[in-house]
């Protein structure tokens, strides 16, 4: 995905977190992001926090022992704008590394390329991530993700509290979850 234009530049933020709401198999999943009178929380399905937590992570690896224990901060300022509530759901999300900051940089998008071609936008945001409000994230989406239904040894496929009717044994094997 190419950046495109945002909606709104947090800059650096005070904090970002994951959370989650809800039972195994019925949850909903959002980043809150915090900087000056802003407050956004972004929605997103599960895979997209698993994959941000992963991709984090894997650039903090790659980077060498100085970056990682260097000074660390997104170039612009914090949020000074009105205060500021939103919430929307994030369809497309970039995540990109500028050495100049030593600082990871975020956008989340809601609209997709069906309403770009109508000429709507949605709410879009772009922040700056320290590297270890990054290492932090990651680890913490990286628990939640795992706090969910257990997967089936044969298929992959989540088991429910009730069981889970396998498609690679034919449905002649119920895997009960625990």
């Amino acid at each position: 995905m190419e950046s495109r234009p945002v909606g709104y530049s947090l800059g650096a933020l005070s904090s970002i977190y994951a959370e989650t709401f809800g039972e195994p198999g019925r949850r909903t999943f959002r980043l809150v992001l915090k900087a000056g009178g802003a407050n956004i929380s972004v929605w997103l399905e599960k895979e997209q926090l698993f994959q941000l937590a992963v991709s984090l992570q894997e650039a903090v690896r790659r980077l060498s022992a100085e970056q990682q224990a260097g000074p660390s901060g997104p170039s612009g300022p914090e949020w000074t704008g009105e205060e500021l509530s939103l919430e929307f759901k994030a369809r497309q999300m970039l995540l990109k590394y500028e050495t100049s900051g030593n600082a990871f940089y975020l956008e989340a998008h809601e609209g997709d390329d069906e309403a770009r071609e109508q000429d709507r936008e949605g709410a879009s945001v772009s922040c700056g991530i320290s590297i270890s409000q990054s290492v932090t994230l990651a680890e913490e989406a990286l628990k939640i993700c795992a706090a969910g239904r257990p997967p089936c040894f044969l298929c992959g496929l989540p088991i429910d509290p009730q069981g889970h009717i396998c498609p690679r044994a034919n449905g002649h094997a119920v895997m009960e979850s625990g």
